[in-house]
């Protein structure tokens, strides 16, 4: 294509500035085109060379060469079920996003190589897009799915023994077929297959694999479980040499154990735990001093005294990362002769633990602290039901109890007074409820109720926090390698996102975006408190957050307010935990020299990103299981009718959580009396001809309309909606009535005509990265 002179003068000038992008005013000083004639052609012929894609022009109109020199990006790809994904490439930029047909054949969770085609718009937060060019790293071997059989004449045409439905975050479109090499499963059996050929650019859609375990029939006692630990490759049993390993521990103390440490078998120390606990790691003992401050011991399980360096069990402990705790069973992070053995801190016998003792002030400041190993003996094991009955003044209990009523009465004071410091200080408190799903002896859920918090659980939070708090400033402060538990600085963005999101509950955010400090956040929610929104705002504010992780740099806890945090109090269960004890037992002995430090220092950031990883491991492992039981539960209860509240509202419909937790879709086809438009800043549902508004907090009666387990969805029909004060979206209202009335010589559209969910959410949900109508219950992680 012949570009006139002008044209090609323009693009010379603007490839001879690669990295400069100008202004058109900018362009026609420097060729002298800045009379009303010129100015014409100039523009003129800007726009045909952007036209036949010779340049670029930016987000703020300025323009640009266009770049010859392709940009590409090696990250995370996180699939949706349909057919969408995104990378996740650098953690200062956000993911990108990958739109249905530019996966290639990716699946969740591989190492990909992707062209960037557009980024995020800086004024949006969206519209990126991203290409996948090719795989680096496969992230799974296996797939856990349902397998479903095909008859002699399928399997005779086809090759294959049958077909498996997979769990997970895989495509609609994919068809995992099974070979004869490997085992001759069941049908409807749950199974592993081994992947044998992965999708192709040819054949997007297509896996084949052979089975290497047939777990059990899908409708088997505990199968469901069994399988999602299968599916995030979470182990269930032991290997043989870690449990040799420890059976040869054994569950009484050596005499030589006890020498150098502090013997505190004499101090009246307690733990306290739920009823059902059985891996007691940490017990607490308290004095009121006479000049009114408070001794504060916490004392942890020793568990690095057991579980030593490179050993097979710290192994194992270090692959694992974590237990992990599902609705009727836990995968345990050490061996049950341990966690449940000479590692808990069961009463009236001798235990080997490290100890944190602060003398705290009556303004929750920590003013002295001593670090040690120790031995104790626990005197009592209390439950949090008997110290909550104990504090609200039961008789009985205190009578039976009376050798540790005042005891526990002077630590409920000096839990208000850390409460009271850490909210003077800014630290925040997501009360977002928490579900407790009960089982049968089955694994078949029965109820499903809230956990409640007394002040003995918060307590006992409140002594665990100053601890860990203690332990990282100490080390801190001698520069000396550690562990932390991080929490950053919120994203610009999602912040802004937040920002506008709570002005809809006539709540003004105070401070700037990029530096937002946690006391004015906890000010905003603090505006809220008592209201029907005080939840869902919590909810939204914490999916504003940064994801807590560990690493081995100290920097500080955004959520708690705090300069230093590690995870101390946690050794059973939690691997940083247990190497937070290890550093203490080496810098007890001695101040690690120069070499020490760096040797240590080259180890940390490798443990800290694996612990990350398992952790949200074991998170999501534990979502799906929730979600797994919830829609179980629900089941039978397909026609019936509830009250919740809307707890989202999406251009596809609105999520409605019930008042057991429980979360489904009401999707805008099921909005039969109106057409509903979906007003994004106000995050509302609007109706064009009666102006009815359906937002977040409002309560409604809903009837339970469909369930799918395989699935984890829950679709609901509203019954009944209540009123709600609407005064701050009068003008939102009045701008629709207006727009109505405009548009009154046209037919009114009767109702939102959207045939089904999924056509819904490929429509109108590009770039959300949440399953759909796929509820999940988040837990508060410190």
């Amino acid at each position: 294509m012949r570009l006139s002179k002008l044209e090609q003068r323009i693009l010379e000038f603007l490839q001879q500035n690669p990295d400069r992008n100008y202004q058109t005013n900018e362009i026609a000083q420097h060729f002298n085109y800045q009379g009303s004639k010129n100015f014409k052609k100039l523009v003129k012929a800007l726009a045909f060379l952007e036209r036949i894609n010779e340049l670029e022009v930016t987000d703020t109109g300025r323009f640009k060469a266009k770049s010859t020199k392709k940009e590409t990006a090696v990250g995370t790809f996180r699939g949706n079920d349909r057919g969408f994904g995104f990378i996740d490439y650098d953690p200062e930029q956000p993911d990108l996003f990958v739109p249905p047909g530019k996966v290639g054949n990716a699946m969740d969770g591989d190492t990909v190589e992707a062209t960037i085609i557009k980024h995020v718009n800086p004024s949006t937060g969206k519209g990126s897009e991203a290409r996948v060019d090719n795989i680096v790293e496969r992230a799974s071997t296996q797939i856990v799915g349902e397998f479903v059989a095909y008859d002699k004449e399928m399997r005779d045409s086809t090759g294959f023994l049958g077909f498996v439905i997979p769990q997970g975050k895989f495509s609609d479109e994919l068809k995992v077929e099974v070979l004869p090499d490997g085992l001759k499963p069941v049908n409807h059996s749950i199974v592993i297959v081994k992947i044998k050929d992965y999708p192709t650019m040819e054949k997007p859609n297509n896996l084949t694999g052979l089975v290497a375990k047939e777990i059990g029939h899908k409708d088997a006692p505990g199968v469901d479980i069994l399988a999602i630990l299968y599916q995030f490759n979470i182990p269930s049993e032991f290997p043989e040499q870690v449990l040799e390993e420890a059976q040869a521990i054994e569950q009484d103390i050596n005499p030589k154990d006890i020498e150098g440490r502090r013997d505190l078998r004499d101090e009246l120390i307690i733990t306290i735990d739920g009823a059902d606990a059985k891996d007691l790691d940490d017990a607490i003992s308290l004095k009121k001093l006479d000049n009114g401050n408070y001794r504060l011991g916490v004392h942890i399980a020793d568990v690095s005294h057991y579980v030593t360096e490179n050993s097979p069990i710290d192994s194992e402990a270090l692959a694992r990362g974590t237990s992990v705790y599902l609705t009727d069973r836990v995968v345990p992070m050490l061996p049950q002769r341990l966690s449940n053995g000479i590692c808990s801190l069961l009463p009236n016998e001798d235990r080997l633990t490290v100890s944190c003792e602060m003398t705290i002030n009556s303004n929750g400041r920590v003013v002295d602290q001593d670090i040690f190993l120790s031995v104790i003996n626990s005197s009592y094991r209390m439950t949090y039901t008997d110290v909550n009955g104990i504090l609200a003044g039961d008789e009985d209990l205190r009578r039976e109890y009376h050798e540790i009523s005042e005891m526990l009465d002077q630590m409920s004071e000096l839990h208000f007074i850390l409460e009271g410091m850490r909210q003077n200080r800014g630290a925040l408190s997501f009360e977002t409820s928490e579900a407790q799903i009960i089982v049968d002896e089955d694994g078949k859920p029965i109820d499903i109720v809230h956990r409640q918090r007394g002040v003995g659980e918060r307590l006992i939070e409140s002594f665990m926090l100053a601890a860990n708090e203690t332990i990282a400033r100490t080390y801190t402060e001698k520069d000396w390698p550690m562990i932390y538990r991080v929490h950053e600085q919120p994203d610009e963005e999602r912040m802004q996102h937040f920002a506008e999101f709570i002005t809809a509950f006539g709540v003004v955010l105070r401070g700037r975006a990029e530096s937002i400090k946690p006391k004015q956040l906890q000010e905003a929610l603090n505006e809220l408190s008592d209201t029907p929104y005080e939840e869902v705002v919590s909810m939204m504010m914490l999916r504003s957050m940064q994801q807590a992780r560990y690493t081995d740099e100290p920097f500080g806890h955004y959520g708690l307010a705090a300069k230093d945090y590690t995870h101390f109090t946690s050794p059973i269960r939690r691997y940083p935990d247990l190497m937070v004890h290890r550093l203490i037992h080496k810098y007890l002995k001695a101040t690690p020299t120069s070499e020490q430090k760096r040797k240590i220092s080259e180890k940390l950031p490798d443990i800290a990103e694996h612990s990350s990883k398992m952790e949200r491991r074991a998170v999501d492992a534990e979502r799906e299981t929730d979600a797994l039981k919830k829609a179980e539960y629900m089941l039978d209860k397909v026609g019936e009718q509830f009250e919740g509240t809307v707890s989202s509202v999406t251009s596809f419909g609105m999520f409605i959580q019930l008042d057991n937790t429980v979360e489904g879709l009401i999707s805008l086809q099921e909005l039969k009396d109106d057409y509903y438009r979906y007003d994004q800043q106000h995050l509302i549902l609007i109706g064009e001809n009666t102006n009815n508004v359906y937002r977040i907090g409002q309560r409604v009666l809903i009837e339970v309309e469909r369930v799918s387990v395989e699935d984890r969805e829950i679709d609901f029909k509203l019954i009944e909606s209540y009123p709600t004060d609407n005064k701050d979206l009068e003008h939102v209202i009045s701008e629709n009535k207006n727009r109505s009335e405009k548009k009154s010589r046209k037919p009114k559209r009767q109702s939102n005509n959207r045939q089904s969910f999924k056509q819904v959410a490929k429509q109108s949900s590009k770039g959300n990265n949440k399953k759909g109508k796929k509820f999940q219950i988040r837990k508060r992680k410190k």
